[in-house]
């Protein structure tokens, strides 16, 4: 008989930031990957006298690490009855997407995140810092380029996996950089985040660095880290003033999102450094420093999408995307 390799991932009840876990199953050739167990009180998802809980496979990949017939197996937390665990943030998203599945949603979330090696960031001087920001931004060149061997491995990997990855750039601090996912709907760019951000906590291992989603990794005169949210209903593709209409229904429950955009946010919205604070909320055409973007490409058209800034690096794509959905075409309906 012949067997694969399946990694069972999941995310965990850490607080206030989730991360994720896995674990691998060896699977006959032939047979889907099956639910499974694990010990919630060693993820904080349950007590030691009650501790099993259920991964649920929801997206299955090829595994570009291990290579060959193994697979990713992207799941989500059950509790032993088969209903949601408390921790399961997917199963509302999921919800929220097929009650509005009529609009024909569209999501892309820019994930950036920064290289650390030890307790700097890749690149960075023993002591003191890389000259200030200007360069770094789309930069080319090792005095201004920190670990793009790893960020294209990790391309190549999501590649390999069949994610919805759509393309990759040098961000404004060095060490830092950005990959996108999308477009696609909720809740699979969840999955697709998800284990993308797997990948690269994966393939960090080879190359003894770390990948950090902190939204504000280094204190100072430096860019925070996001994870910007594009966002369109098939309306919005044909109809400007839609566009303009899920801005205002976005400004209508400014500080629910701020409060479920990821920890620490306001760390990172403080009005500088392409940031509008989180005490705020407005928008505009091609400005990086609203709260949402609407593109100069999207007003000249006159259809679209809009760019929700305000998620952190570190948030739940499925809780981000969900509050969307609920708010802009709650609003719309």
């Amino acid at each position: 008989m012949s067997f694969y390799k399946a990694e069972y991932i999941w995310v965990d009840g850490s607080q206030p930031t989730s991360k994720l876990r896995s674990k691998g199953m060896v699977i006959p050739v032939g047979e889907e990957p099956p639910t499974w167990g694990f010990d919630g009180s060693s993820t904080n998802q349950a007590p030691g006298e009650n501790s099993d809980c259920v991964l649920n496979p929801v997206f299955i990949c090829p595994d570009p690490v291990r290579g060959g017939n193994s697979k990713l197996v992207m799941c989500e937390v059950l509790l032993t009855d088969m209903t949601p665990h408390p921790s399961n943030t997917r199963a509302a998203c999921a919800a929220a997407a097929e009650k509005y599945a009529a609009m024909d949603t569209w999501f892309g979330i820019e994930q950036e995140y920064t290289y650390f090696d030890g307790a700097k960031p890749l690149g960075w001087p023993d002591n003191g810092f890389p000259a200030p920001q200007g360069g770094y931004y789309c930069g080319v060149g090792a005095d201004e380029v920190f670990g793009r061997p790893i960020v294209e491995e990790h391309m190549d990997a999501c590649l390999a996996a069949g994610l919805a990855i759509s393309g990759i750039n040098g961000e404004v601090m060095p060490a830092q950089w950005e990959f996108q996912i999308g477009p696609i709907g909720a809740p699979a760019v969840g999955d697709h985040l998800w284990v993308a951000r797997w990948l690269l906590y994966r393939l960090g291992e080879r190359h003894g660095v770390s990948a950090t989603l902190d939204p504000k990794p280094m204190r100072g005169d430096w860019n925070g880290a996001g994870a910007h949210t594009n966002f369109s209903t098939s309306l919005m593709r044909e109809d400007y003033d839609a566009c303009v209409a899920a801005a205002e229904a976005l400004k209508s429950r400014h500080d629910l999102h701020i409060v479920n955009y990821g920890h620490r946010i306001e760390e990172r919205l403080t009005g500088m450094h392409e940031t509008c604070s989180y005490k705020e909320f407005r928008y505009g055409v091609s400005d990086r420093g609203a709260s949402v973007r609407i593109p100069w490409q999207v007003a000249r058209d006159r259809k679209g999408y809009i760019e929700d800034r305000r998620p952190n690096a570190n948030c739940d794509p499925y809780v981000v995307t969900g509050l969307i959905l609920e708010t802009v075409c709650g609003a719309a309906s």
